[in-house]
């Protein structure tokens, strides 16, 4: 498999509670002018985002394709997952905050296969998903998986 490099740039001006910023994804162009302000990643989003939602949207579709993995090699590809991923950001001792937990919830629709299976699976597609390796050992990673 071949390497691969994404590229992100975000601009930001003024201070950081009345500062506000862009967000660009300059590899793919999937998204442009993202707002981002202090206020979307401990407030209100107000149709702004924040790093961490970016970081639930990373896990919860990073999650999705190695889980879907891990069920296709298995001989039980899925019809349909549903993930969702939950990225809690909390106080940091001495001050500031940090990402604390990422909560991933996954429903699918997969014949041939029982909830025991399904969860088995379900770790199995946890512990080889790219973003969950990256932010394990600072960030708590729960899942909760079960079938439709």
């Amino acid at each position: 498999m071949p390497s691969a490099d994404r590229r992100a740039e975000a601009t930001w001006e003024g201070d950081l509670l009345k500062g506000s910023g862009k967000l660009d994804f300059i590899s793919s162009g999937a998204a442009s002018s993202l707002d981002i302000t202090w206020a979307s990643r401990v407030e209100t989003a107000d149709g702004r985002t924040s790093p961490e939602e970016l970081l639930a949207a990373a896990h919860a579709s990073c999650y999705a394709m190695a889980f879907s993995n891990i069920l296709a090699k298995g001989g039980t590809p899925a019809e349909r997952l549903h993930v969702t991923a939950v990225v809690s950001v909390n106080p940091k001792e001495g001050g500031g905050i940090q990402v604390t937990d990422s909560k991933l919830t996954v429903r699918g629709t997969v014949p041939g296969i029982d909830d025991a299976a399904f969860k088995d699976a379900a770790a199995k597609g946890e512990a080889g998903c790219p973003i969950s390796n990256a932010i394990r050992g600072s960030v708590a990673i729960s899942l909760d998986a079960s079938l439709e």
